[in-house]
């Protein structure tokens, strides 16, 4: 006996659509909430990439760090390699949660993969000194995190969010989002 049943009108109904089974919205899911010490001890080894980078001159090290930031951007932490250190390994050894939002770290992880790849296209076309400042930049704004624990990256998404620019849905615990640390 066939599935498919009939229509009012007698016609054979169509069989569901077949899917490839695979939920793309897992696969691209981003942690929410993230625990803020694995977040800002991810930080700390770009800011050991960055600085090792910096100071040999190694362009590869730039393409390594663009390649984490967009691995941590698009998959979370699942694929990243100083992610999964982070949070499989470091993160546990504290013993300390801090669950903050996790759409605005999202977002600080875009920005500093657009800013390691423009310093790697940089590098690559003979731009060398110009590479160099965005990956200074790119180490201040790590530190921050890091060492501060002040995201720039999440300040800039509070602010966008606060002109409307990103809407409220796309992250409601963070309409508190200030330039100024709770």
């Amino acid at each position: 006996m066939s599935r498919l049943t009939s229509a009012p009108s007698g016609t054979p109904a169509p069989a569901p659509a077949r899917t490839s089974g695979i939920d793309w919205r897992t696969v691209f899911a981003f942690p929410n909430p993230v625990n803020e010490y694995a977040a800002r001890i991810t930080a700390g080894l770009v800011v050991l990439l960055s600085a090792v980078t910096l100071l040999t001159g190694f362009g590869w090290g730039l393409a390594a760090i663009a390649a984490g930031f967009w691995l941590r951007v698009l998959f979370g932490p699942r694929i990243s390699p100083l992610a999964l250190l982070s949070v499989k390994v470091l993160a546990p050894r504290l013993g300390k949660t801090r669950l903050v939002p996790g759409p605005p770290k999202r977002f600080a992880q875009g920005i500093g993969a657009a800013m390691s790849t423009a310093a790697a296209v940089l590098l690559a076309v003979g731009l060398a000194p110009a590479a160099w400042i965005l990956l200074t930049v790119l180490i201040v704004a790590a530190s921050l995190e890091a060492f501060a624990g002040f995201c720039l990256g999440c300040a800039i998404f509070g602010f966008l969010q606060r002109r409307g620019l990103i809407p409220e849905d796309v992250c409601e615990a963070c309409n508190n989002i200030s330039l100024r640390r709770a």
